[in-house]
Formats: C-alpha cells, structure tokens, sequence
C-alpha cells in the first residue's frame, strides 16, 4: 500500500498546506494505489471530542491542490459539526479522486478501505457525494471503522433522508424567524443539487405544500425527481437570479460567493450542501447586510453524522429522527446569539462549536491530575 504523490502534487499540497495551514489538522493522509487507480485524500482535522468521522466524497476535481482544500475544508466542517451538535466526534473527511459515473470498482473500495484501516480508529468514514451504501460495503470488507452500511448488516444505511430532516427542522426555525410561521405551504423553494439528500428535502417539502423549483448539473437526476413531483426545472446558470423565500444549496459548497450573493432574491439560505460560504468572514457579512437570514451548513447537515453516531449505541432510527429534529432548537438559538451579539449566525455557531471544544479541552486536562 502506498501513499507517495507525484511531484506536481507535491508542490501543489505544500502551497495550499501554507495557506490552509491555520486550520490546526492533526493528519493528512494522501493514499495512492496504480493497481486500483485509487488517488485520495483522508484530513484528519481534530480528535479532541473522540475519532474523526466524516464521509468520503469521489468527485473530478479539477486539480489534486482542488482535491485538498476541499478536504481540508470539509473536516474542519465536521469538527464544528459534530461539536455544535452535542456529538462525542471528531472532525474527519475522506476525497477520491475520481468520476463516480465511471471510476468506480470494488477493489478501488477495498483499497480505500485499507487506508483506513491503518490509521487503526482515528478516522470513522461513511458516504458522501459520489457514494453510496454499496460502496461502503466494499469498504467495510477491510476495515471496521465505517459506518452508514446496510441496514441488514447492522448499520442505519444511507443517512440522506435524516440530513434532509435535519435541513428541513433548520428551515423551520428559519421561517419562524423571517416570515412569523414556521408554514412553509405557498412559500417558494429553490433547491440547487438534487442527488441523494436534495431529493429527499424536495420529498419532504413537496408533502409541506411547498411551490419547489430544482436545478441540477445531471439530467438523470432531474428526470428522477420529475417523476415524482411537478416541479419546475431552472436552468443552473439562473439559480441565483430567480426569486424565491428560500435558497437551499445541496449540491457543492463555495456557491456563495461575492458575485452570487450579488444576484440572490431570496430572504433565507438553509441547505445541506458543505462549506457555502467561500469566505466564512466576507460573505457571511454580506449576506446580513443584504437581510438574508443565513442557516449555517455544518449545523443545518448534521443530520446525517447524528444518524451515523446513533449506531455506536445500538441504532434506534426513531431516536435518530428525533435527535435529527433538535436542530430545530439549535439554529433558534444560534440565530438569538447572532442577534444579541451583532455577528453573523455563521460566526455565532462557530463561537458555540468552539465554546463545547474548549470545555472539553479544560475537561481533560484536569481529568490528567487524577
């Protein structure tokens, strides 16, 4: 098993670990196999609140420096996820690279899967964009340190539809807060991305009375949830000049950017995709002062990851669900701290990720003096 990278990549990896480098990983693994045709990335971000776990995304990226600082993004996002939601988990995340329409082989899996399990429980994986159960499947064949396996395996199997309950209670709190009422029925909802988790939100959003519009780089995808639900179709280079209550981003992050937050109509973000904001700090401001009311991804998403942490003790789908719907309750109150503190609620879950994570920190080092 290897885990050199070519020397492009290394140069590449040393100018964007410079610029990344205040991010605080703990590991970064580059996994490279020529049998298999595996090239990926595992970013171990923190372990501090217990193993870092997160899912691996297979996507064509444009360039190996893409692959990881999309990584590294990721699994600083999952630290904060998992820490804003109560979770004893760390923050990891895993990138193949890769078209998971073509790319994809059992062995290529198996390999990954290698890869995880030399770093002996440091890093938990499960599925993301580009993944699916089956996948992990292969994976679990040559590691126990994975999780959103079949249910008849004993896992909870594919975690989408209880991120998109958790997308869902975010979005509630949100209505509540701009419009007064938590009645979704008659508002118009733009979901960008309509793969595994965007389908399930239209699904739930649909049974709401919602007027959904979706928008989608595959056709496939369309044609799937077109079977199911009259909705409109926007064409993706019009996401963010069509009006709408709200945008809900499901696809990749970095969509909000200066250029399409300039163009946005819409009075609230809440969407499940990873890392909107390209610049947490600018376009998080400018979000506020255009009056968008900004559910912050990490806690709108955590759906999925609290499904998954829900098999360590004995998986309960009814408790997954409900815990899922306590996100409801987190984003009122990140919303109130925004408020209070005149910061954005971006910042404001940050401060409440970072606030669990330094009293963990207190707590373990006194817990060292026993």
């Amino acid at each position: 098993m290897s885990s050199e990278i070519t020397n492009a990549t290394k140069i590449s990896a040393t100018n964007t670990l410079g610029r990344m480098s205040d991010l605080g990983h703990e590991q970064i693994v580059f996994c490279n196999d020529p049998n298999t045709g595996l090239k990926a990335i595992i970013a171990i971000h923190s372990t501090l609140l217990g193993p870092s776990l997160g899912g691996t995304r297979m996507w064509q990226y444009a360039s190996e420096e893409e692959a990881l600082m999309d990584v590294l993004r990721l699994s600083r996002g999952m630290t904060y996820k998992a820490a804003v939601s109560g979770l004893n988990l760390g923050g990891g995340k895993a990138v193949i690279i890769g078209d998971s329409r073509k790319d994809k082989s059992e062995m290529l899996f198996r390999k990954f899967g290698q890869f995880v399990e030399s770093l002996g429980g440091r890093y938990i994986t499960a599925e993301d964009v580009g993944i699916n159960v089956q996948d992990m499947e292969f994976v679990a064949m040559e590691t126990k340190f994975v999780s959103g396996t079949p249910i008849f395996a004993g896992g909870s199997g594919d975690p989408s539809p209880f991120t998109a309950l958790g997308v869902w209670s975010a979005m509630r709190a949100c209505l509540e807060e701009v419009f007064g009422s938590e009645e979704v029925s008659g508002k118009k909802v733009l979901v960008q991305g309509v793969g595994h988790v965007g389908s399930a939100l239209v699904d739930i959003l649909v049974q709401k009375g919602a007027e959904v519009s979706v928008s989608d780089i595959f056709e496939d995808k369309l044609a799937a949830i077109q079977q199911r639900h009259k909705v409109k179709v926007i064409n993706p280079k019009q996401v963010y000049a069509t009006e709408c209550d709200i945008y809900a981003p499901c696809a990749l992050g970095a969509t909000l950017n200066t250029e399409n937050i300039r163009r946005l109509h819409c009075a609230i973000i809440c969407g499940a995709a990873n890392n909107q904001l390209k610049d947490e700090i600018v376009h998080g401001e400018m979000l506020q002062d255009r009056n968008i009311l900004y559910a912050p991804d990490f806690l709108v998403n955590a759906g999925g990851i609290i499904n998954i942490d829900a098999e360590r003790y004995g998986y309960n789908a009814d408790r997954a669900r409900s815990n899922c719907e306590k996100i409801y309750e987190r984003t009122k109150k990140i919303i109130d701290l925004a408020q209070e503190q005149k910061i954005t609620t971006h910042k404001a879950a940050i401060l409440l990720a970072e606030e669990r994570l330094h009293d963990v920190a207190v707590l373990n080092k006194s817990s060292a003096h026993f």
